[in-house]
């Protein structure tokens, strides 16, 4: 007997051992492609009621369950909610596949932002975020394959600011504000800073882009100085286990060819993306100036990209960008070989850019994550006109560690930062060096606070000190308020601020000639304060029209602003003014959609001024009112047709004329197959120009001096091209 009971003991204490050792092994995946699914939450309703987010792999192990039952639900944006009762036994311990199933239309509300390094959806997020993806990117990339000018420069509050008559070099303006306050970013690394900014928009095809992130107002406080007035993050796509190999060939009636080509695989271990293009141009004048509206140009970009799983919770990314271009404006006949004493400017322009991008990706077994991040930049550009040139070699980097702690109604981000910019001019003419260099480290926390279902609150604190400038201290605050599921607001708020500079728009519009060295014993930092808010409302009207308005109403205010100014000695000095540059104004979006239509309005108001000395005065080449219309036809994989118009309001220029207001107007249609299309766009069919009602230069044409480019140069262009995929 004595031994039947200690038997009996030995066997109930065997499976309480066991059960208390019961092991759930889960990996999530997509249903349709298999590849597994990060970042999913895993809510253990029964019997724990406690959650675990799987990891970079897929997976989430919880050890020790109490019974063996466990009713898990699995929640991700962009699909299905899925329940599931487990039975669990200390004898079957195998890993258990579980599929989820991908919603039939993801909406831009289930996006997921990059920017704010937060891995929330769009819809979760009080930063005001832009999202350009999917169709909407595809359908801009018809109209520029060669660069991404169009897909910005459509977006309410966006201008693309041409610098060169003969070039096209060009900068990005936000609400009104120059190209500088502007951060540019590919993936979260500064490739297109410093002396690199005159040109990034024109050498970034936008075949391997998968979105476009873009935030309007002051936000310093995410990646450093110069984002005083937003940062547009450019997001590169990833492989998955889905091969994508896709082609794009692209001819224009402005006589140039686009050629680009993307592949991307993900395997067990190791993935891959490789993006190649080769674009190029004659030069073309559709005007009787004699100068190139397009100017003859060659370019080659290559950039591979490798991504290492070394293990379930450790990921390496590693890539380089590299791009070789010439680039030749000026007299047509002189860059056609015919070339005398009436023929003979030019302005030339030869770049070449090698950087590098690396990205380590660590989750703790907390489920917290780690990220280091590093990138070192090579840039080198020369520039050319008759009897001057102007060049310089560019090396900077960047690192930055972040480390994020993620919960349910929290989220924390925390880390450290260091730019550096050292830029050596070749010296080609008798005049001061301007030689460069800038050195910035910092230091940054961040806090998402899910309050409520109604209330989600984000605050950030960063601190800078920029090498021969000190320090700044950056608090930044954002609020998204869910009134329901029709109306949403958000209200944010921060400093910002920007170190002095040789690289503007200003001094890229004359070539650097004359322009003195930046004076660090003189010059200071530009700091700033901005305030933005919006309301959102969408509804569906009789079951079949859906109905979505965006309200924003935006106010920046920089403070001793540097300005390029002519001293008395002749030549063009940085000088802060004693005053301060103001812009404020208002943007409306509208989008109704009705069957296969869709309609897109969009309105512009902007109002920038220079404060100084008891004066006001209008900024130039900043059109107040704006109007855009977008209509689209699409039949799901087989048609798409759009028409569009875009409306700017007349603009003061930097010689004191009022340029005028004009129409742009555009047609384009696609046909879809499954492995290709075509497609045809008719941009600027009216054929608006600024060589049509107005000049763009004084003087001779073998001396010119060049005025404000305020409006198209090259006219009514048609270009079609064909896109594969395999």
């Amino acid at each position: 007997m004595g031994k039947f009971f200690v038997g009996l003991l030995c066997i109930l204490f065997c499976q309480f051992t066991a059960s208390g050792q019961l092991i759930l092994k889960l990996v999530v995946q997509d249903s349709k492609t298999k590849v597994r699914l990060g970042d999913v939450d895993v809510f253990f309703v029964k019997p724990l009621d406690t959650i675990i987010k799987t990891d970079e792999r897929g997976m989430v192990i919880f050890r020790g369950f109490p019974s063996n039952e466990a009713a898990v639900l699995f929640i991700k944006s962009g699909y299905e909610d899925q329940r599931i009762v487990f039975e669990i036994s200390a004898y079957n311990q195998d890993t258990i596949y579980v599929p989820l199933e991908p919603k039939p239309e993801i909406s831009l509300d289930e996006v997921i932002i990059s920017s704010t390094r937060s891995s929330r959806t769009i819809s979760d997020i009080p930063d005001r975020i832009e999202v350009i993806a999917g169709e909407e990117l595809e359908e801009k990339a018809n109209m520029k394959a060669g660069d991404i000018r169009m897909i910005l420069s459509e977006s309410t509050g966006i201008q693309i600011q041409q610098t060169s008559a003969t070039s096209a070099n060009a900068s990005i303006r936000i609400q009104g504000l120059d190209g500088r306050y502007t951060q540019i970013l590919k993936d979260g690394f500064p490739l297109y800073a410093g002396a690199a900014s005159g040109l990034g928009l024109l050498q970034t095809p936008p075949l391997d882009l998968k979105q476009v992130e873009v935030i309007k107002g002051s936000s310093s406080t995410l990646y450093g100085g110069g984002a005083i007035a937003g940062l547009v993050n450019l997001i590169s796509k990833t492989p998955t286990q889905e091969k994508e190999l896709k082609f794009h060939i692209n001819g224009s009636t402005g006589r140039g060819i686009d050629i680009n080509g993307f592949y991307g695989k993900q395997g067990k271990k190791l993935g891959t993306t490789i993006f190649a293009s080769h674009n190029r141009n004659l030069a073309y004048d559709p005007s009787s100036t004699g100068f190139s509206a397009i100017p003859k140009f060659e370019r080659y970009v290559l950039n591979p990209k490798i991504f290492i799983d070394i293990n379930p919770k450790t990921k390496l990314i590693f890539g380089v960008n590299s791009l070789f271009e010439n680039r030749t404006g000026g007299d047509v006949s002189y860059i056609e070989g015919k070339r005398d004493s009436i023929n003979r400017y030019f302005e030339k322009n030869e770049t070449r850019r090698f950087s590098t991008q690396f990205t380590l990706n660590h989750t703790l077994n907390s489920g917290d994550r780690l990220q280091v991040k590093n990138s070192i930049s090579h840039f080198d550009r020369e520039i050319g006109i008759p009897s001057y040139a102007f060049g310089g070699t560019q090396l900077a980097s960047f690192s930055e560690a972040t480390y994020t702690r993620s919960r349910e109604n929290t989220e924390w981000i925390s880390g450290l930062n260091l730019w550096t910019e050292h830029f050596r001019e070749k010296r080609n003419i008798s005049f001061p060096i301007r030689d460069f260099n800038q050195t910035v480290a910092g230091a940054f926390v961040q806090h998402l606070w899910k309050m409520n279902r109604m209330l989600h609150l984000e605050t950030g604190l960063r601190s800078d000190y920029a090498v021969d400038y000190g320090a700044v201290l950056l608090p930044r605050m954002s609020l998204l308020i869910k009134m329901n599921n029709s109306f949403t607001s958000r209200l944010g708020g921060g400093l910002g601020y920007k170190t002095p500079t040789l690289f503007t728009e200003e001094s890229e519009r004359i070539q650097y000639r004359q322009v003195a060295p930046i004076d660090k014993s003189q010059n200071r930092i530009e700091r700033s304060y901005g305030l933005n808010v919006d309301f959102n409302f969408r509804t569906t009207i009789a079951d079949k029209v859906k109905l979505s308005v965006n309200q924003l109403f935006f106010y920046t205010q920089i403070d001793r602003p540097l300005l390029l100014r002519k001293a008395s000695d002749s030549l063009f000095r940085f000088q802060n003014s004693i005053g301060n540059i103001l812009t404020a104004g208002a943007e409306t979006n509208v989008k109704i959609e009705y069957e296969d239509f869709k309609l897109f309005l969009g309105y512009t108001l902007t109002d920038t001024k220079l404060n100084e000395n008891g004066r006001s005065i209008q900024a130039p080449l900043t059109p107040k009112h704006r109007i855009n219309a977008v209509l689209m036809y699409e039949v799901e994989d087989k048609w798409k047709v759009g028409l569009e118009s875009y409306y700017f309001d007349k603009q003061q220029l930097n010689d004191g004329k009022i340029g005028k207001s004009y129409l742009l107007c555009g047609f384009m249609a696609e046909k879809l197959w499954e492995e290709f299309s075509v497609y045809v766009n008719f941009e600027n069919f009216l054929d608006a120009r600024q060589t049509r009602f107005d000049t763009i230069y004084t003087g001779t044409t073998s001396n010119p001096t060049f005025r404000d480019i305020y409006a198209p140069l090259d006219g009514f262009l048609i270009n079609g091209g064909i896109k594969l995929k395999f």
